[in-house]
């Protein structure tokens, strides 16, 4: 015998709720593996390259668990099965708890982001552009310079003592003192758009603390990419909020239909 009344009106609103996770989650797990597989995605540059590969496949877990999650609720709700809405009462609450935590972290420490984020790219435009171990960082870093129209971290200047310049860069004194006076150069990216033939093969040879080309970007990235972020973070938050609402509204009605379905069956 079915649930009747304000209960089959749940029973219709958590089979909508359900879907719109399902919408959700699946979304989640096709943006982690884009992101996962795509080496050109520009916020990679934002993180460590080892933590941001980390953070990702948390972000695909929990895609999975919401996808999980409306499966169980579906069934759930379509079969009045206690088990299935308690395993989706469960996953929804690990995956609700996982995102305040997120969340708490995120707000807590944004103070740092310029710090992190600074730190990052400056590393990769140091340590890690034009490696053979890291031609994906390579592709990404192009990419980045030629959309947001920038060149190195704070300025083209960071090239001067990058590995891409064949700078050995295990002693920071040496660095500093051998990058006098010396031409560096920096990568085709930094070139602006539309310039004539070899205009940017000749400006891309720089001298250290010499004037800076015209037809180079002269701006930094960090600055662009931490404004991109802060653009953005208000409406991460509240994409965030309302999913946590709509997680705490499924939970409530998990529950009505669990106690409903087991008042039904003491009835019966």
């Amino acid at each position: 015998m079915g649930l009747n009344g304000c209960c089959s009106c749940v029973k219709y609103l958590m089979v909508l709720i359900n879907i719109l996770f399902w919408l959700i989650g699946l979304t989640i797990v096709v943006t982690s593996v884009w992101m996962l597989t795509d080496p050109t995605f520009m916020l990679s540059m934002t993180q460590n390259y080892n933590h941001y590969h980390i953070a990702l496949y948390v972000f695909l877990a929990i895609g999975i668990l919401i996808t999980l999650g409306a499966f169980f609720g579906c069934c759930g709700v379509c079969r009045e099965s206690q088990c299935l809405l308690v395993s989706f009462f469960c996953v929804i609450l690990i995956v609700m708890v996982a995102q305040i935590a997120a969340g708490a972290w995120a707000f807590h420490n944004k103070d740092k982001l310029d710090d992190i984020v600074r730190a990052a790219v400056k590393s990769s435009v140091q340590e890690e552009y034009g490696q053979s171990t890291m031609s994906s960082r390579t592709v990404t870093f192009d990419t980045l310079q030629k959309n947001l129209k920038c060149c190195g971290a704070d300025g083209p200047g960071d090239w001067a003592t990058s590995r891409f310049n064949n700078v050995d860069r295990t002693n920071i004194v040496e660095i500093a003192v051998s990058s006098m006076n010396v031409f560096y150069n920096i990568p085709e990216s930094c070139c602006k758009d539309n310039l004539k033939d070899n205009e940017c093969e000749l400006s891309r040879r720089l001298k250290f603390g010499g004037p800076l080309n015209n037809a180079i970007y002269q701006q930094g990235c960090v600055d662009k990419l931490i404004e991109i972020i802060y653009e953005n973070w208000v409406t991460i938050f509240a994409i965030t909020a309302a999913v946590i609402l709509l997680e705490l509204l499924s939970l409530t009605f998990a529950l009505s239909l669990c106690c409903a379905v087991r008042n039904q069956h003491y009835k019966a």
